[in-house]
Formats: C-alpha cells, structure tokens, sequence
C-alpha cells in the first residue's frame, strides 16, 4: 500500500504564499538567429527572469521523456508525464517498439481477432515524426497481416507535415505504396487527409474533423482520386501554398468502405487525437459527437488504450504506460490545493497527462481544474490565443489562497506548429506579458514562481540543412519547420529566498520535486532529484 505522507524537507522552507508552476508550451532554448522567434520577440518578462531568477537547463527530449532515442523530439504528452509524475516512464513509442521487436504484439489475441474479421482496415498518421505514430508501425502490421493470410487491406492515411516538414507528405506516400507493392496483394490506400481537418480532434474542440474522417474512412465519402499522389498533387495545383496538415479529406477509387464483419485498427499510439475517433466507433446510440449515419459492427483496435479510466477502446495492441504516484496524487492526498488551468488545446495535459494519464479529479475537495475554449479558428489568425484570459483566472486562484497552480499557455506551440513566423513572434509576445502579470501576482502574494516549457518549437522556425545552413524556399525566402524541436528548454525559479540555487541541468523530470521542495516538502522515493538546494 502506498504511503502517501509527505516528509518536510530538510533544509528548505515552505514559500509563503502560493508556488505557481507556468509551462511556456513550445518555448525552448534554440540558436540566437532569424529562425528563433522568442529570440526574435521583444521579451522583457523572460529577460527579466534571466537577469534576477535562478536558472537551469532541462532536457526535454528522447530518453530523459521516455522516447526510444535521443533523436525522438519531446512532445506536449511524454513532457507533461515526466513534469507530473517526477520520473520518466517508457512511453508510447517505445513501448510499441518493443511489443514489435518481440512480437508479443502480433502473439496477442486482440490482434488475431481482429486480422480475422472481413477486410482489415488500417486508419493513422502517415509520418515517421514518433509523437503520434510511426510509419515502420504501419510497415509492420502490413507484413504481419500478410504473413498471416489476410487477404484484404485497405489504409487510410492521415497526413502529418506537423511532426515533420510541413509538405513532405508524398515522400511518405510513396514509400508507403512501395510496400503494399512488395506484399502483392489486395492491400491498397483508401482515404486520407490532413491531420488538422480530418479525424485527429482532441478534446471535443471540433467535431467535425473527426466527421471529416469518418465520412472518409468509413463511408467513403468525399472527393474521389484514382490515387493518395493524385489526391496531393490535386489540392496543392488548387491551393498554392497548401500546408499537408490541412489537405482536405480524399477517398481512393475504387472505394473500399468499412462493412460489418471488418476489423479497424487505428495505429496511433498517442491518446489525445485517438480517443474521438474511437468513441465513434465504440459508443452506442447515445453517442453526440456527429450523426455518424451507417454505423458498421466492426472490430476495433487502438494501437494502445487512449483513455485508462474511460477503458477507450475496450481493445488494444499494447499495454500504455502505468504512471503511478504522481505529484497531484501526493499533493491531494497530503490537502494541499491545487488549481490547473488552459485552453482547450492544453487543458488535457495540465490535468490527464499531469496526473499520469488520469481523467478526473484525485480529490476534487483539493482540487480546481478550468478549462477555457479554445477559439475554432486557425491559430497563426488569434496568436494571443487565450493567455490573456488564463492569466486573469490565475491571479483570481492566486488571491484565493491556493497553494499549488499550474497553467499551459499553449501559444508557442499552436502558433508554431503554422510554420508563421511572424505570428509566432506575436505568440511569444502575448506570453510574455502575460507571464509578467502573473509574475507580480505571485510575488505580491510572497510566492515562488517556476516557469519552464514542455519541449521546443517556436525556438526553431525554418528548415536547415545538414551543415546547419537555412534551407531556401522557392520564393526567395527560407522554408518554414512546424515541427517540435530537440532543443533544451529553460527552468527559471523567482521569490525563492535568498540562499538558495538551481543546479544548471536536468529533466522535466526534475521540476516535480524541485515544486515540492518550494512547497516545503522532501521528495518521494524514486522521484528524480530536486535541483533546488542552499549555497
């Protein structure tokens, strides 16, 4: 059993008034140069943190958040997992990885039972970017399927240029048709679209991506091509400057949609765009989300289980991460309040994926979560987001009396993930003065304010070649990296008394503690260390 006791800890004092934890989502430490927009931003707020706080370096990437190498860019999941738990734990990708290399994956009864229903369908993101899924993944299923006497295929891709440069998708079009030509059989794509218009929602922020996909994917429904390529090359004729995140949705003649009797796997491993789509086709007739119109009895997989507490999907390939013991549990548990806020972009990682992928209060008695919409609109359109507003809901908390607040202001990444630098440029400015308010907040209510990021992007903006050089777009300007970045992210730690320092490096596994530590309490066992101490 448990021993959910926190010890005082033995050298640091509690803060007297509330340790308020900010997350700058997206906001790491890249090269000072043109494609840096917070280097590039006017930031006072950070400077000023830089100048009179304690400083500290975080990794945030690969190994140090789970991944299976160094070469894994850290994402909003693994990165809230590692601050919320105080320890990293091997996450989706390496976890599928595994399951692969050994087989268990393909030796489980789940996987038989599905391969053994009518045509399997396969419906995922088409990339090697290993936030949401992997393209090898999807290879191996194919041959597992063909090794097993699958006689019909069909995949249905969704397009990245997200988690990888941002009009790449015919590159991984193409090797996807070399190995359905290798297996020589009836295995073929049959959908597909950009992943920010068709099926990967998260959060209920818009359902109709996720009626997009499914129309697609399961109905077949849509603007038809004779194939993906020609589906691409179409839109991108049509709308020059078309980004693959935002391809719209396509069906491939000649249409295969899912019939009763069909197996479906979707191959994500990651949970936060996987769990609409697998309500739509899980949930009976109370299900909300859109009329899904025909409704084919399938048998349905996730590459993993997206939601442990919802039991979404009932089957899966792979057994999720078991995160145990996080800082939430042991604050609840020990009666300190807490309070987490962001927009809807964010709000899941601030409270599922903090409490160690957890829906739900731990002990809502403790506890205050606030979620705030998101505005259904393109994000380089609105790059202040809702900063301003999580900023006035956490001065309110603050004033309250609440010991222990965390918020994500999701600008540096939502806005990043456009490829618009100069949106981004005012992305960061919007965070800046936001943190600014909350800043004086804190320390006007003698608090500690602990301000770091999740992981990279707005830190590195355009594509460089291997010698670092920026890579040229045809327009005579350079082209524009939406992807997450392997850059090192900042810990910067103000209000704690005088005599205390950061050590220079760690993790965001790391920040846990150091939090407690600022709260008055030691670490628990097998948490990673705190790098607050004295001098």
């Amino acid at each position: 059993m448990t021993n959910w006791s926190l010890s005082a800890h033995p050298s640091i004092r509690a803060a007297r008034g509330p340790v308020v934890l900010a997350v700058l989502d997206g906001m790491g430490l890249g090269p000072q140069d043109e494609g840096n927009a917070i280097w590039r931003a006017s930031t006072p707020t950070l400077d000023h943190l830089e100048r009179h706080g304690l400083t500290a370096v975080l990794r945030a990437h690969g190994r140090s958040v789970g991944l299976p190498s160094d070469q894994d860019m850290g994402n909003s999941e693994v990165g809230h997992n590692a601050l919320g738990a105080g320890r990293v734990f091997d996450q989706g990708a390496t976890l599928v990885d595994d399951a692969i290399r050994s087989g268990r994956l393909f030796q489980s009864d789940v996987w038989h039972n599905v391969v053994s229903a009518g045509t399997l369908h396969l419906i995922g993101l088409l990339s090697d970017g290993n936030v949401h899924s992997h393209q090898e993944h999807l290879y191996a299923m194919l041959r597992a399927a063909k090794r097993g006497g699958v006689d019909r295929v069909r995949v249905h891709i969704l397009l990245d240029g997200r988690d990888v440069p941002e009009t790449s998708a015919l590159d991984y079009v193409d090797g996807l048709e070399r190995v359905l030509e290798e297996l020589d059989g009836d295995y073929a794509i049959a959908s597909g679209g950009g992943r920010m218009g068709t099926t990967m929602d998260r959060y209920e922020a818009d359902w109709t991506i996720v009626e997009n996909g499914w129309r697609a994917h399961v109905h077949a429904q849509g603007r038809r091509f004779p194939s993906a390529r020609a589906a691409i090359e179409t839109f991108r004729s049509e709308q020059p400057g078309l980004i693959d995140q935002y391809l719209p949705s396509f069906v491939v003649d000649p249409i295969s949609p899912v019939e009763d009797g069909d197996g479906v796997i979707f191959f994500n491993f990651r949970g936060d765009r996987a769990i609409e789509i697998t309500r739509a086709f899980e949930e009976g007739d109370d299900f909300q989300g859109f009329d899904r119109g025909r409704r084919p009895s399938v048998r349905f997989a996730g590459m993993m289980q997206y939601d442990g507490d919802l039991k979404l999907p009932s089957q899966f390939l792979v057994d999720p991460p078991t995160i145990d013991r996080t800082m939430g549990e042991y604050l609840a548990y020990n009666k300190v309040t807490q309070w987490a806020c962001s927009e809807t972009q964010k709000y899941g990682h601030v409270t599922y994926f903090w409490n160690g992928n957890r829906s739900g209060y731990i002990d809502k008695n403790f506890e205050d979560y606030l979620e705030i919409p998101s505005d259904n609109i393109a994000f380089d359109q609105a790059p202040t987001m809702k900063a301003d507003e999580i900023t006035k809901a956490a001065v309110q908390a603050i004033h309250k009396g609440t010991q222990f607040l965390r918020l994500n202001y999701a600008n540096g990444d939502m806005v990043g993930h456009t490829g618009n630098l100069e949106a981004t440029i005012h992305a960061v400015e919007s965070v800046d003065g936001n943190l600014n308010q909350l800043m004086q907040a804190t320390l006007a209510a003698n608090g500690v304010l602990i301000v770091t990021a999740d992981h990279g992007n707005a830190d590195e903006m355009i594509l460089r070649d291997k010698s670092g050089s920026f890579l040229p777009n045809s327009d005579g300007g350079w082209q524009p990296r939406t992807s997450h970045s392997l850059n090192a992210v900042p810990l910067v730690l103000i209000g704690a008394d005088k005599g205390l320092v950061l050590e220079p490096t760690g993790g965001l596994a790391n920040v846990a503690a150091t939090a407690l530590a600022c709260l008055g309490y030691a670490a628990p066992d097998g948490y990673e260390k705190s790098l607050l101490s004295q001098k």
